[in-house]
This record gives structure tokens, C-alpha cells and sequence, in this order.
């Protein structure tokens, strides 16, 4: 929230200021880890994808673009990939991430375009 809108909003009451700076302060506490992304990608997406920035063999019947590939698409930003895996795909199973490891997931791949 921009400061603006944090002066805009009243709390009735000390609760209510401590539960909204409380749920702001954990929702900061959960940053994206680019490490963690890689550790999780080489878990759930390496079947399919080449997760690293170093080619390695695929799977002969694999056309899944590689991670260094989606992370210099010209649409490729941080709210695209996350919406990508939070949405189902008929060519790709259905993988259910947390907030944390969908935003640590983005934050890898996006590294990955400096490769």
C-alpha cells in the first residue's frame, strides 16, 4: 500500500492498528528466494523442463520450453509467471504451490534472464 492509502485508513481501535501492521509485517516476512525457486524447480519441474541455466539432456518426448527460454520471453514478467502457476495447463500437471514457492519460483526464473 502506497503511504497514501496508509493515511487513509482508520483503526477503531489499538487491536485493530496491531492486527493490520502484525498481517502487514508477515505478508513482507514471506520474501521470494530465487535459491529456494531453483531447489524447487529441480524438484517439481525438471521432468520436464531444463530448470538451470546450463543445458542439460531432456526427455526425448519433452517440449517444454526451458526456464533460461520463459525467463527472455518478451511477455515474461513476475505477475505472468505467477499467474501461469497458479492456473491449470492441459500439457502439464497440476501442481499446487504455496505463495511463498510460486513467488520464489518467479524470482528464479527471472534470474535466469541475466544468463
Amino acid at each position: 500500500m502506497s503511504k497514501r492509502s496508509w493515511s487513509m485508513i482508520k483503526f477503531n481501535s489499538p487491536t485493530a492498528l496491531l492486527a493490520a501492521v502484525v498481517s502487514f509485517s508477515n505478508a513482507n516476512a514471506q520474501t521470494a528466494d530465487p535459491a529456494i525457486g531453483r531447489q524447487l524447480a529441480e524438484t517439481v519441474c525438471s521432468a520436464c523442463h531444463q530448470v538451470g541455466p546450463v543445458p542439460t539432456p531432456q526427455p526425448a518426448n519433452s517440449k517444454a520450453p526451458s526456464f533460461v527460454d520463459i525467463s527472455r520471453m518478451p511477455s515474461t514478467s513476475e505477475l505472468a509467471i505467477k499467474v501461469f502457476l497458479r492456473s491449470s495447463h492441459p500439457t502439464m500437471p497440476n501442481i499446487i504451490l504455496d505463495q511463498q514457492e510460486t513467488d520464489s519460483i518467479a524470482a528464479y526464473i527471472l534470474s535466469l534472464a541475466k544468463h
